[in-house]
């Protein structure tokens, strides 16, 4: 386990400070942060090929500047990458990181005032008047400034965090006691639909004594977070049909059937007011929480109250209970909704057809198939005929009064590892005694990421470890990075390297 330096104890004890403390400013070193920047001014969304060819080449150079042997495995998406160090000694542990290095897409018109891919720092959260400032040359940065681009959070800061910790055991004398492996993919935000074949025809060079997933957001508490299962997730499209075209909303009002209130009604029957999924079998395949994950709950900070006040909100969907808890549920969402015309001076019509955008979050044990078999069914239950073209037919029409499509995007189940997994708790461990505080653990990752691949198909024992800000608006304009995270998340991921 790595011995913090001077500069090391000093940063931890700013940026570990309690949530709305006062944090003095700190001394960071320039070159992992510039190194971080010039990756993000990189485009890479996933339907980007050209840009995201080039993270690819970039990623490759960075780990091969370090002394991994990479492999670049091309796929029908985007290359994905494998990578192994072996330190001296050839340590017999190894330990898999994984990460992914393309970004949800973007509106650039939807960016204050730089575009996505146009990295710039704030010296605090722009909900918070947070103004422009400059990288200074020499001399402390604050903890609080905030890095704005697209994948500084998500997940590109992490990537240059991990190489930024093997550089400082390096530089510190502190040798690295594991072989370490990564894997890294480009396709996570539309899917991962090539890792599952990557990983199975890859397993040998993936599978490891601890596989350490690094995605997602650090718990709003500040402290180090580990996640023993994430959910799985599908999304699907619902379309529901009225007329063959737009009607005037005048003569053909209160006459002609509107798509848009039929599926309203559609999606209010699918919850009831306490939050609850009305759908038969939702919750059926739940596994209970062990004794030890039940414990693990109870010793996270609460946050609730200051989430809601930060995000703006007076009362939880599913009043009564923590976030944390509610991970451990399959959840169903609305992500969209759209019918006629809503800005502007708009159109005085009819739709001919309203459309939704579902998501559904899977826990362990429910599948995919399954879940959007019960959905299928209850939207049927509400008296429509799905149809299996892309419109309905003249027959259709003209025998159901109630048309809709359900068009299933994706999927992929939930996974876990126990708590009490040797490997898994010596990791918690090296953490909590190298950063001097306790470490939450969650049995699951509220967002979802492909760990089932990990802990259930190469059967190998796993964990989720966030480590950026909370507040990092990833998947939103404005996603950014806070500075005091990103330092931080070199230290635990040092911990990682270095433990024994």
């Amino acid at each position: 386990m790595f011995k913090p330096t001077v500069l090391t104890a000093l940063f931890l004890g700013l940026v570990l400070a309690p949530a709305g403390a006062q944090t003095a400013a700190s001394p960071t070193p320039r070159s992992e942060l510039g190194e971080l920047t010039a990756f993000l001014s990189i485009p890479n969304v996933a339907s980007d090929k050209p840009d995201i060819a080039r993270n690819a080449a970039r990623l490759k150079t960075m780990f091969e500047q370090r002394g991994f042997h990479m492999t670049v495995v091309q796929t029908p998406g985007s290359p994905v990458l494998i990578g192994e160090l072996v330190p001296p000694g050839k340590p017999s542990r190894t330990i898999t990181f994984y990460f992914h290095y393309d970004g949800q897409p973007v509106t650039p018109s939807e960016w204050k005032d730089s575009g996505p891919f146009q990295p710039i720092y704030r010296d605090k959260p722009l909900e918070q008047g947070g103004r422009v400032v400059s990288l200074p040359a020499s001399g402390a940065i604050d903890p609080e400034w905030r890095l704005y681009a697209r994948s500084a959070a998500d997940d590109k800061g992490p990537i240059v965090a991990f190489l930024s910790a093997i550089d400082e055991a390096r530089a510190t004398g502190h040798p690295l006691t594991s072989t370490l492996r990564v894997l890294m993919e480009g396709d996570e935000e539309a899917g991962s639909p090539s890792l599952p074949t990557v990983v199975r025809e890859q397993a040998a060079q993936i599978r490891s004594d601890l596989i350490v997933l690094v995605d997602g957001p650090q718990h709003p508490s500040g402290r180090p977070t580990f996640v023993f299962g994430a959910r799985g997730i599908m999304s699907a499209e619902l379309t529901v049909f009225g007329a063959r075209h737009d009607l005037h909303s005048g003569n053909y009002g209160n006459w002609a059937p509107n798509p848009a209130f039929e599926l309203a009604r559609l999606l209010t029957s699918m919850k009831d007011p306490t939050g609850r999924v009305t759908i038969a079998g939702f919750y059926k395949d739940v596994v209970p929480l062990t004794a030890e994950e039940k414990k693990a709950l109870a010793e996270i900070p609460d946050v609730d109250p200051r989430l809601m006040h930060a995000f703006g909100f007076a009362q939880q969907e599913f009043p009564g209970q923590r976030l944390e808890a509610l991970h451990n549920l399959p959840t169903l969402n609305v992500s969209g909704l759209g019918a006629g015309t809503v800005t502007g001076q708009g159109r005085t019509v009819i739709p001919a057809q309203a459309v939704a955008r579902l998501d559904l979050r899977f826990v362990k044990n429910i599948t995919p198939d399954a879940q959007f078999a019960r959905l299928e069914a209850h939207i049927r239950a509400q008296g429509f005929h799905l149809i299996t073209g892309d419109a309905p037919t003249d027959q259709e029409r003209a025998t159901y009064p109630l048309l809709a499509k359900l068009r299933r995007i994706g999927g992929y189940p939930a996974g876990r590892t126990p708590l009490t997994s040797p490997m898994a708790e010596r990791a918690v461990a090296a953490v909590a005694a190298a950063l001097h505080t306790t470490p939450v653990r969650m049995p699951t990752l509220g967002g979802s990421t492909p760990f089932y691949l990990f802990s259930d198909v190469l059967k190998a024992p796993t964990v989720g470890m966030p480590v950026v800000n909370f507040d990092d608006n990833q998947h939103g304009p404005n996603e950014n990075l806070r500075v005091g995270n990103f330092f931080n998340a070199i230290h635990i991921m040092q911990a990682i390297v270095t433990m024994r």
